[in-house]
């Protein structure tokens, strides 16, 4: 595993290794989306990660999709977001938060009735969303206005703001798993015209200008992007994901970003193809790979030059000292997933470490 274990330079930091923390909602934040003291010991215990990308973060309030997801969008959060990266820096670690809007994967049961919104007036229907009430179906979105998008790119932007003041060492900007800006990205669910619809330019256009915005508060050596391409979740699709895929590769390039935190394949497997290929061939820049790599594989991907660094996820749920257990060989823990949304520190903060 020494190619793991090498150092890398990601626009202004330098990462001790290539071994990533993805971002993984928990919800674990308050009913007010403000994140807690247990959050600051779960990243802390998980600073030897090479960067802990954090869940994630509502950039705007009243697009709750989670019940207990964290928000980044008043003062409140950002002091306690400021407990969280002290806990972490304190432990020489390195954490990004990750930028979020839901977009039609919100629901009114969770945001005092207000209608969800998306680049389009379609509802997910692969899947049910939870709420108080239960498992619900998901509804149909109200389609945004060209006029409105200014306002959706200034929550970015004030969301990055409150970033750099809660002490993060930079932000990535949720483009991927059929949220907002994934919404608009994909032909799948934008069906739209105008200069947001249609052809791959138009329809990357608010993930681009979310990009520039965010990237003039923290400079772009601080902002990462993540994009999934193939993905099915939230009832996405894409009619050529590869022509997409080479679009935003030769697009992202001269715009200097720390990284793209590219998720390899559809998570429900449904949609088959290769993305990752040409992203490489296109990206000039630092390329993080997602999706299922064991060690093994992910060493062999760095070896081979498919990627820089490769993000874990439900590993790093279970493992807090992932990358000692790599570098060892294991054992692993196994996670737990009936607890992976559940209040509390049960499968939480309470793995077990390896033992000295």
């Amino acid at each position: 595993m020494q190619q793991l274990f090498q150092p890398l330079r990601i626009g202004s930091l330098d990462l001790p290794n290539r071994i990533i923390m993805a971002p993984l909602t928990r919800c674990r934040a308050t009913a007010d989306h403000v994140p807690t003291s247990l959050m600051a010991q779960y990243y802390a215990q998980r600073a030897g990660a090479g960067l802990i990308i954090a869940e994630a973060t509502m950039v705007e309030q009243g697009h709750c999709a989670f019940q207990t997801e964290p928000g980044i969008y008043n003062r409140v959060q950002v002091a306690a977001w400021r407990q969280v990266t002290t806990a972490v820096h304190d432990r020489n670690g390195r954490i990004f938060v990750q930028l979020w809007h839901g977009g039609r994967a919100c629901h009114p049961l969770l945001n005092n009735g207000a209608q969800p919104v998306s680049a389009s007036p379609f509802a997910i229907t692969n899947d049910l969303t939870h709420t108080a009430a239960g498992k619900t179906a998901y509804v149909i979105p109200r389609e945004l206005a060209d006029e409105e998008l200014p306002g959706i790119v200034d929550s970015f932007r004030k969301a990055a703001e409150h970033a750099m003041d809660a002490g993060f060492d930079g932000v990535e900007i949720h483009g991927a798993n059929g949220y907002l800006l994934d919404q608009f990205l994909r032909d799948g669910c934008n069906q739209r015209t105008g200069p947001y619809g249609g052809s791959i330019a138009n329809r990357a256009r608010l993930l681009i200008e979310v990009l520039e915005a965010v990237s003039r508060v923290c400079g772009a050596e601080r902002v990462g992007v993540r994009l999934s391409p193939l993905s099915s979740f939230n009832s996405m699709g894409e009619s050529d994901p590869v022509a997409l895929s080479r679009w935003l590769a030769q697009t992202l390039s001269p715009m200097a970003l720390a990284y793209v935190h590219l998720i390899r394949g559809d998570v429900l497997g449904q949609l088959e193809g290769d993305v990752l290929t040409p992203m490489r061939r296109n990206y000039q820049g630092v390329l993080i790979v997602n999706l299922r790599y064991t060690p093994e594989e992910a060493e062999a991907a760095l070896i081979s030059d498919q990627a820089d660094a490769v993000a874990f996820g439900t590993s790093f749920i279970a493992n807090p000292d992932l990358p000692e257990r790599i570098r060892l060989g294991g054992p692993f823990n196994i996670p737990n997933p009936s607890t992976f949304y559940k209040p509390g520190s049960a499968g939480y903060t309470d793995y077990p470490f390896l033992k000295g």
